[in-house]
Parts: structure tokens; C-alpha cells; sequence
């Protein structure tokens, strides 16, 4: 590995890794990302991701809004993740409000297009969970 870029090597090691645990991400696809992660109930959520972790600190909710807000600054580049942090968000107990305005407030550091598209991908999952 010493004379290979470090980057490229550790890319390849983790894809290899992933080919082996599943033979099925030869052909990944960002869609197939989501379908690997179903909504993880709210008290199993809150377990790993919230209180669990500091019990005097930040609630699943809180977390997953910054999850979304980086996400979205990030110019929502990752489609798939913003996805599954929406739906997370709403088992979380979010409301629509909340998504909306945490996405609205980082048109102000990420730009109005990676605003446009990340209230775009939110709607999605929200318009999806309606007809469900």
C-alpha cells in the first residue's frame, strides 16, 4: 500500500470489503444504498443515535436535523442519504415544518440550488409517505 496513493487504496480495500459481505453491490447504485437501510424504529433510533450515546445530550431528532442541515450545505450532492435522514427524521417525530425550515436555513451556507434540490428530495420521501 506504501506505494499505491492512500486514497485509491483505501477506496479499493473498502469496495473489495463490500463486494465480499454482499456480491450484490458489484452493481451499487445509490438507490440500492437506500433499499439496504429500512426507517429504524424511533426507540432503536434513539438508543444509537440519541440519548443513548450522552443521556444528557442532543435527542435522535436534534442529531438527524444536523445530519440533514450538513447534508444539504454539502450542496445535497448525496441524494440517497438525504432520503433515508428524511424518513429517519419523520419516525424520529419530526414534523414537515421542521425538515423544511432546518433545509430553508442552509440555503444561507450551501447556495439556493443545493437548497432547491434537497427540499426537492425531502418532499419526495414526505409526498411518498402520504400515499402510503
Amino acid at each position: 500500500m506504501a506505494d499505491q496513493n492512500p486514497f485509491e487504496a483505501m477506496m479499493k480495500m473498502g469496495q473489495d470489503w463490500a463486494k465480499a459481505m454482499n456480491p450484490a453491490l458489484e452493481s451499487f447504485t445509490p438507490k440500492g444504498f437506500e433499499a439496504m437501510f429500512p426507517t429504524m424504529p424511533k426507540d432503536l433510533m434513539e438508543a444509537f443515535m440519541g440519548k443513548g450515546l450522552n443521556p444528557e445530550g442532543l435527542d435522535a431528532k436534534t442529531r438527524l436535523l444536523l445530519t440533514l442541515a450538513g447534508l444539504t450545505v454539502l450542496g445535497a450532492q448525496a441524494e440517497a442519504q438525504i432520503r433515508l435522514t428524511v424518513r429517519h427524521l419523520v419516525e424520529a417525530g419530526a414534523t414537515k415544518q421542521e425538515i423544511a425550515e432546518t433545509i430553508a436555513q442552509m440555503g444561507m451556507f450551501g447556495g439556493v440550488p443545493a437548497m432547491t434540490k434537497a427540499m426537492e428530495l425531502a418532499n419526495e420521501v414526505l409526498e411518498k409517505d402520504e400515499t402510503e
